[in-house]
């Protein structure tokens, strides 16, 4: 069984960068646009347990802070368990990891994201 435990170094850049947009579009209290970043970055880092749960925390605190409590408790149970699913290479391929939609259901990747992942793992073969 193949675990998986740190993002590839070119994934890095494009993961911080979405975690950036998310924080600077929050400030601006542009909140959809800071939550498609916050999902873009779950896609980019969910196969990494420290990169997954670190997204799954900014989402908790998203809600916490946008006072969604659909969002609060639905990122509980992802933030305990997301990090050990990605270690054990059990994750939903896709999943945008907020609590509007299933944990477990696989869905389509954006585009650009599934071509920066492709580049990446050419590159790290």
């Amino acid at each position: 069984m193949k675990l998986y435990t740190n993002m590839p170094a070119g994934l890095i850049p494009f993961y911080r960068e979405e975690l950036l947009y998310a924080k600077n579009e929050f400030e601006k209290k542009h909140y959809q646009q800071s939550w498609r970043h916050l999902e873009r970055a779950h896609i980019l880092g969910q196969p990494y347990p420290a990169e997954h749960t670190a997204v799954h925390w900014k989402m908790l605190k998203f809600g916490i802070k946008v006072k969604n409590s659909r969002e609060i408790i639905g990122q509980l149970p992802r933030l305990l368990v997301g990090g050990v699913k990605s270690f054990v290479g059990k994750i939903p391929v896709g999943n945008t990891g907020g609590a509007n939609v299933p944990p477990l259901q696989p869905m389509e990747i954006p585009e650009d994201l599934a071509v920066i992942i492709k580049n990446t793992i050419i590159k790290n073969g």
